[in-house]
């Protein structure tokens, strides 16, 4: 059987993961105040172009703003590039797969002083080439000054085929003409929900969107 064959998406087998902008409420009100001791120039946010977390000469701190919004959920996107998570979440990601995910721990103080639950930022480490465009259906565009010369455009729906073989025991992952877009198995969705993170009703920061039928 061709590989393009055995790799036909089906649903529920796959998900984008991301932070959930859809949710109800002001967002979270968490700042990084010490951001510019962070940067390394010319670079706007503390993450590198190419990834990962450059070298820190501090550990990044936190302040809960109320006026800006509510403390922060399991997982917040938009912070210099990275995700934002809860203690419980980096327990999870760990368990699930340990090697796809990098981390950093804050310190984060709350309006009144007091120091807050632990958070991290956290950087999805792991990228394999592992979509399969033949079975896909979804527009590439070629371009020279994008990474690899092309881009996956998922706008105006898609689906999302991935190589079995390619993915193997990873669970969660990047592509490398994909962006910022995180891929995750159902095994991770359903661990993260049976932890108790997330829901239909309450994603508590986390959605999972169906590869199938973006």
């Amino acid at each position: 059987m061709p590989t393009s064959e055995r790799n036909q998406p089906a649903p529920g087998e796959f998900y984008l993961l991301m932070p959930d902008t859809t949710r109800r409420g002001r967002g979270h009100g968490v700042e990084i105040v010490n951001e510019d001791a962070l940067l390394t120039p010319p670079r706007l946010i503390i993450r590198p172009e190419e990834g990962g977390f450059p070298p820190l000469a501090q550990r990044p701190r936190l302040v809960l703003d109320p006026k800006l919004g509510d403390p922060p959920q399991d997982l917040e996107g938009g912070m210099s590039g990275y995700w934002l998570v809860s203690e419980r979440l980096k327990k999870a990601f760990t368990e699930i797969d340990p090697h796809a995910f990098e981390f950093v721990e804050c310190d984060y103080l709350l309006p009144d002083g007091t120091v807050g639950p632990t958070h991290y930022l956290c950087e999805v480490a792991r990228e394999i080439d592992a979509v399969d465009e033949e079975a896909s259906n979804f527009r590439v565009i070629v371009d020279e000054g994008c990474p690899g010369g092309k881009f996956y455009d998922l706008r105006g729906g898609a689906s999302l085929a991935f190589k079995r073989e390619v993915v193997g025991g990873s669970h969660v992952f990047r592509s490398p003409y994909s962006g910022d877009l995180v891929y995750c198995d159902r095994m991770s969705r359903d661990s993260m929900r049976g932890a108790g993170i997330g829901s239909d009703r309450e994603t508590r920061g986390l959605r999972f969107k169906d590869a199938f039928r973006i």
